[in-house]
This record gives C-alpha cells, structure tokens and sequence, in this order.
C-alpha cells in the first residue's frame, strides 16, 4: 500500500512538473494573455480536468511558473558564491552576485514573465512578496553582511537592498546592445558602495 501511495505522489509530481514545464515555455513565448489552458493541457501531454486538479484556474498556474523562476535566478546567484556562509569580500560577492542575475536574465522568456506579465497580471503587492522570498532576501542578507564585515558603510539595510533590486530589474529589461553598458555601470555602482561613507 506505501509503494503504491509513493507511485502516486510521484506521478502527480511528474504531472504537475509537465504543467509547470508547458505553461511556462507557452508564458515565455505567447505571454499570458495568448496561452490558453487546453495549450497547456495539450502542450504538457494531460486532459484539461488534470490541469484544473493541480491548479484552479490560469492565474494559480502563472503565479506557481513566476515562483519556479524567482527560485531558479535566485539558484543562479547562490551557485555565484563559493559556498562561504561568509565570503572574505561581500563587495566582490555582490558584484557576483549581479552579474550571475544578468545573466541569468538572459534566459529565454524569463524577463517577459518576471518583470512584464508578472507585475501586470499578479500585481505588485504578489509579486513584491514573491521576491521578498527570494532575489530581495538574498540582496539584504548580502548588504547586511557587507555592513557587517565593514566593507560598506553603515546604512540602512531594507532601502538599500530595494533599490538595488530596482536597479537589477532596470538592468535585465536592457535590450541586448545595452546589456555590456548596465553590466559595467552596476559593477561600478557596487564597488562604489564599497568605498562611499554614508551621508551625515
């Protein structure tokens, strides 16, 4: 009876990822107001009742695909690192940090799902506590740690990790002859930070 439950778990996870999978590749091409459910349905090899017992309607589907990719850039940042709970320079690390972001913006769709249909369709409240649990975690806990070590100077954790993150966002919607240009003005503005006493 336990084999048989467990064959079941991972059947529904296996047709839960072929949704996820479809609806995502469909996201990134037609956008979300182009893709239907029955092309996901399709697209993912299940019926329509299969998708509608995972998720409610499109809009579950499209939030549950916009958290699999906040969970894949921010995997991308974290592989940056050299695995230190504490890298030596927090500067050098955040400048990583950006540039394994950038890049992995460069992903096909990714940017169309993330940064234009998410706050359109989920709205900003939603999308912002998407990010609060990933990409904007990880910038506070690197400007807090950068403080810490004393690469940085004192300053107010929360908006400066937002503002970086707005400038991070600003960056990846770069068209593909300005990607060198934000890449090398975030870079500066990082380093900059480093070596900037904070405003008395």
């Amino acid at each position: 009876m336990q084999l048989e439950r467990r064959t079941q778990d991972e059947r529904r996870e296996a047709t839960r990822t072929a949704l996820l999978d479809a609806a995502r590749s469909l996201f990134a091409k037609k956008g979300y107001a182009g893709t239907s459910t029955p092309e996901i349905a399709a697209a993912a090899g299940v019926t329509r009742g299969a998708l509608y017992h995972h998720f409610p309607d499109k809009l579950a589907l499209f939030a549950a695909v916009v958290v699999e990719e906040h969970r894949a850039v921010a995997d991308a940042i974290g592989a940056a690192g050299d695995g230190d709970a504490a890298p030596p320079d927090m500067i050098e690390a955040l400048v990583a940090g950006g540039e394994a972001f950038m890049l992995a913006m460069q992903d096909e769709g990714r940017r169309r799902i993330m940064l234009v249909d998410a706050p359109a369709v989920l709205g900003r409240e939603a999308v912002d506590g998407i990010n609060a649990e990933y990409g904007l975690r990880t910038l506070i806990d690197g400007v807090q740690c950068a403080i810490d070590q004393g690469a940085m100077a004192p300053v107010p954790v929360w908006p400066m990790a937002h503002l970086l993150n707005a400038v991070f966002d600003r960056a990846a919607l770069a068209s593909a002859d300005e990607v060198a240009a934000f890449r090398d003005a975030i870079d500066a503005l990082l380093r900059g930070l480093g070596q900037t006493s904070p405003r008395r």
